[in-house]
């Protein structure tokens, strides 16, 4: 299985999508946008901005877990790791969000819209 981008709509039929690793691992979470053709657009700027090293914020949560945020060109989140148990394991995320984002397939699992 290669790396891939699950396009789904959320309970409040919203739309969403997670970049999964090719062993499945959810390794970054977009946000909620209301349209489609909105989290389609985020993924593109995830591709964009994946490769790009100023991009990525990292910070470390209230329980002291590090975790990273991708970020567009005009300061937005467009993209937060999971919570990670160590600082390395953190920068592997971030190594892997940057080499598979641009050749992540899409998997539409939203129905037709």
């Amino acid at each position: 299985m290669s790396a891939k981008f699950v396009l789904k709509k959320t309970a409040d039929g919203q739309c969403m999508f997670n970049l999964c690793s090719s062993n499945g691992q959810v390794i970054l979470t977009s946000e909620r946008y209301a349209q489609k053709s909105g989290a389609l657009n985020g993924i593109e700027s995830v591709r964009k901005n994946s490769v790009i090293e100023a991009r990525y914020d990292r910070g470390t949560s209230d329980s002291g877990k590090p975790y990273f945020r991708l970020k567009a060109a005009n300061g937005q989140v467009i993209g937060v790791s999971q919570m990670y148990a160590g600082a390395d394991t953190c920068e592997a995320g971030i190594e892997s969000v940057k080499r598979t984002a641009a050749i992540a397939t899409v998997d539409d699992q939203t129905g037709a819209q």
